[in-house]
């Protein structure tokens, strides 16, 4: 027997959750494009290399966790982890940095072989911004503008905070990651295995553990500010002023860095309280060397990514309504008795030419009258429209309003386009 379970790590988005996603979805175009940044696309698969180049072969991400495989070509291919590496080769390849500075969005799924938790699925989906050829703060500063009013625009007004580094340039950052090193090898009999390997690979890595334990004995380490130049501390100082000046409000945090060795200067992550140990819901910042790693040419980057799905629980958990607003019906025809089928499907034909933003659903099916009520209004319809024999004879449909307590009325074929007008414009 064919194996009909969903591979571990990997989830259905079935209809009676996709609202949500929808919701989410269509704010992201609108905010995203509002600020002038242009849709790419580009294939879920790469060759492997391209991220053990960019993201970091020490990294969790590509010694442990990507998908990995051989083509029938024999060349290894990498389902794309994250999005940043495929759409800085998508506009060298497409020449689109030469000739502009683009600012660019995309959405989609990425692929982690992972443990699976509460918000975290071995396919997850991210939508990110990515602007290029600019080194000035200000963009710094957009791209976190543009991603807190994404959050007003779906509805997450409480419940989160920005928090706010910089890890300077790579110079700065090897000085500060020896010290940090030096320092933590004092208290190696704390550790364990694991995580003396990772501060061989990676110190940074340490800062942000969740491990109380840790957290106590990174109180008296080396700061990355300290190790920070002159021209990092300034990049800094222009960000969080612009931030300010258009009413952001942030923490600095001394020990926030990214899980991808790309990052340079500023990095950034919007957290929440409200979903446990799974706290950051978008994070991002500058990469002005990755360009330079992949192509050999000096440019810059900036941008961020939010993991949608921890933005499902977050509205979840705050019993946000804001969807139910969203992708509703205008209209559920519920026909009674087999002669109003091909009539009422006629109607509902007419009220689509003459209405194109409509969302109607006809119901063939035989249930009673009541039945296909509380059907409608399950799935968030605004109106009932009735055919059956006595309404047929008259040619006339019945509409209730299940979103007021208004007096069903009978409305004539003729008019029925009219009369559906008043209700949704």
């Amino acid at each position: 027997m064919i194996k009909t379970k969903t591979i571990r790590g990997m989830q259905d988005i079935i209809p009676a959750e996709i609202q949500s996603w929808q919701l989410i979805e269509n704010q992201i175009r609108n905010v995203f494009s509002s600020y002038g940044y242009e849709e790419i696309r580009f294939p879920l698969l790469e060759f492997t290399e391209l991220f053990d180049r960019s993201i970091g072969e020490q990294t969790d991400i590509v010694s442990k966790e990507m998908y990995t495989f051989l083509d029938r070509g024999g060349d290894s291919i990498s389902l794309r982890p994250e999005g940043t590496a495929g759409c800085l080769r998508a506009c060298l390849e497409n020449d689109l940095i030469r000739t502009d500075s683009p600012r660019l969005w995309y959405m989609g799924p990425m692929f982690r072989h992972e443990r699976p938790q509460k918000g975290r699925f071995r396919q997850f989906h991210q939508a990110s911004v990515e602007a290029y050829g600019m080194k000035t703060p200000n963009i710094d500063a957009e791209v976190i503008m543009l991603s807190a009013r994404l959050w007003r625009a779906i509805g997450i007004n409480e419940g989160i905070k920005l928090e706010i580094n910089s890890l300077g340039n790579e110079t700065s950052r090897k000085k500060y990651t020896f010290e940090l090193k030096s320092y933590l090898d004092n208290f190696k009999s704390d550790f364990n295995k694991e995580i003396i390997t990772r501060i061989e690979k990676n110190p940074l890595r340490i800062l942000d553990s969740k491990s109380s334990e840790i957290q106590d004995i990174l109180k008296d380490a080396p700061k990355i500010y300290d190790f920070l130049d002159s021209q990092s501390k300034n990049h800094l100082s222009e960000v969080l002023n612009l931030l300010e000046d258009n009413g952001i409000k942030f923490e600095l945090n001394s020990n926030l860095v990214r899980g991808l060795d790309y990052y340079n200067d500023t990095v950034f992550e919007w957290k929440t309280n409200l979903l446990g140990s799974q706290d950051s819901i978008c994070g991002g910042g500058r990469y002005d060397g990755l360009v330079q790693k992949i192509s050999g040419k000096e440019s810059f980057g900036v941008g961020f990514s939010i993991g949608l799905e921890r933005v499902i629980l977050l509205l979840d958990q705050m019993d946000n309504q804001s969807t139910d607003k969203f992708n509703q019906l205008d209209a559920y025809f519920i026909c009674i008795g087999d002669n109003s089928f091909s009539v009422a499907q006629k109607l509902t034909e007419e009220m689509r030419d003459s209405l194109p933003s409509l969302k109607i659903k006809l119901h063939f099916g035989p249930e009673k009258l009541a039945t296909q009520l509380k059907r409608a209004d399950k799935e968030g319809s605004r109106l009932a429209l009735i055919l059956g024999d006595n309404e047929l004879q008259k040619k006339k449909v019945s509409i209730k309003d299940l979103r007021n307590q208004k007096e069903q009325k009978e409305v004539s074929f003729v008019n029925l386009v009219k009369e559906i007008k008043t209700y949704i414009n």
